[in-house]
């Protein structure tokens, strides 16, 4: 579970924006959008294919 501290004097906006961010990092939305429904084998399979050819894009634009 994704956890902030709100420091003294912060906005609550900030920290919000923070937890967002925190949220999307780790993938717990993703996550809980897709235990929401039945997910078949084809969707299971596009799922992953995007999500691999996503971090193979990811690992070619920043090479050192």
């Amino acid at each position: 579970m994704p956890e902030i501290v709100v420091k003294k004097g912060e906005p609550i906006d900030r920290a919000l924006k923070r937890l967002k961010s925190k949220i999307e990092t780790e993938g717990t939305l993703e996550e809980f959008r897709r235990r929401r429904q039945h997910e078949t084998l084809t969707q299971r399979k596009k799922r992953k294919a995007k999500s691999a050819a996503k971090k193979k894009n990811q690992k070619y634009r920043f090479v050192p």
